[in-house]
């Protein structure tokens, strides 16, 4: 009798050695180092409890996005890496709705969905090229391209530009 042997796992094997994550749909790699950013809500991938934790190799191994921009918090232009929003909430699966945006001493504000568009905000981990330090604003900030658009330079918007961000709550 011929015995049936699964190829599964060896297809799993071989997607984490070429993607360096996990072949199963919705299982996002553990962080190895100090969560940054956590992630809740309907989210299609996790790594634990229904939410998805980053750490900044994490952040850093999706698309960068650098742009340098004015804010009214620094002096002159700055320049800023990291995640575009509409990356990290397209990974996720969050297509609509609100998120609450929450920073380290629990702050939040609400931000639309809507607002993740290419060339929009990016979750900015560097800033001038260096990791921001809790005290200039991170290590993760909200930014967005100020002197791109006109309509970036609005109360609205700089009250979405969260520093110190920790958390993300996506709401349908």
């Amino acid at each position: 009798m011929a015995r049936r042997v699964s190829m599964l796992p060896l297809v799993a094997s071989l997607a984490f050695l070429a993607f360096g994550q996990p072949a199963l749909a919705g299982v996002l790699a553990q962080p190895t180092g100090p969560v940054l950013l956590t992630v809740t809500g309907p989210v299609t991938e996790s790594n634990g409890n229904h939410a998805a934790a980053f750490d900044l190799d994490m952040l850093k191994a999706l698309p960068a996005t650098t742009f340098t921009t004015s804010t009214i918090w620094t002096d002159g232009p700055q320049t800023f890496t990291g995640v575009s929003l509409k990356v990290l909430l397209d990974q996720l699966g969050i297509k609509s709705g609100l998120i609450s945006a929450v920073a380290i001493n629990d702050y939040a504000v609400t931000i639309p969905v809507s607002d993740a568009v290419e060339g929009g905000p990016i979750i900015a981990y560097e800033a001038n090229g260096k990791p921001m330090p809790v005290r200039e604003k991170g290590p993760l900030w909200i930014v967005y391209p100020y002197d791109h658009k006109d309509a970036y330079r609005s109360e609205v918007i700089y009250s979405r530009s969260i520093w110190q961000l920790a958390k993300i709550a996506a709401k349908p």
